[in-house]
Parts: structure tokens; C-alpha cells; sequence
């Protein structure tokens, strides 16, 4: 099974020894995005502001491959407040149009940084 690192030199860079994304068998596996900005490194203020970050970053990650967020099959969003689903919510879906990709969403402790989201993605070629 052949697999390729990606490194995105259009999203903020990785916190930790992992890849952008990893992709194997036309499946393209995104790490989880945090709401950085990737022009000034910091995190975003508002939990709207990090989820349109985390899925701008996304599709940054997906766009240096040839793929856009329409290529998404499966995402996982993590959220440190359970109260803040609604907004999330809002905002994922002004990415996609109306074609959803299968999703969880787990509550989690923390997240790295002080995030308040973060969503990983799976992606398929073809």
C-alpha cells in the first residue's frame, strides 16, 4: 500500500509531527484543522471565526492537490462545548452545497492551542 505526506504551504503549519494530509487507495485523509490563521499563526477569536478558518484551511490543504471541499466524504468535528453545535453548524454549512459528507461530532476536554474546533476530513479522488 503506497501512501504520500502532504505538506500544504497554504495552511498553518503542523503543531506536531504529523502531515497535512496522507493520501493511499484515492482516499485522502486530512488532519484535524484548527481555527489558525495562517497568515499571522494565531488562533482565531470566536468559534464561527475558528470553524470558517478550520475549513478554509481545509480546503487550502485539498485545493494544492487538485481537490475542493466537494471531494469531502466523511468529516469529524471536535468541539470543547457542545453548546457552540448550533453555530458550528451555521457555518459548515455555508462550504458545501447541500451535498453533505457523512459526519460525527464528538465533545472533547481540549483541544490544542485553546481551540474551540477542529474537523478532520477524509476526502475521495474520482
Amino acid at each position: 500500500m503506497a501512501k504520500k505526506a502532504i505538506i500544504s504551504k497554504d495552511a498553518p503549519a503542523a503543531i506536531g509531527p504529523y502531515s497535512h494530509a496522507c493520501e493511499s487507495n484515492g482516499f485522502v485523509f486530512v488532519s484535524g484543522q484548527l481555527g489558525i490563521n495562517h497568515e499571522t499563526g494565531a488562533l482565531e477569536p470566536t468559534v464561527e471565526n475558528q470553524a470558517e478558518r478550520s475549513l478554509a484551511n481545509t480546503r487550502a490543504i485539498l485545493s494544492g492537490i487538485g481537490l475542493d471541499l466537494s471531494s469531502i466524504v466523511k468529516t469529524t468535528i471536535f468541539l470543547t462545548d457542545m453548546k457552540d453545535f448550533a453555530a458550528v453548524n451555521a457555518v459548515y454549512a455555508d462550504f458545501f452545497d447541500g451535498a453533505f459528507p457523512a459526519r460525527s461530532c464528538i465533545a472533547v476536554k481540549a483541544l490544542p492551542l485553546g481551540g474551540l474546533v477542529e474537523i478532520e476530513s477524509v476526502a475521495a479522488r474520482g
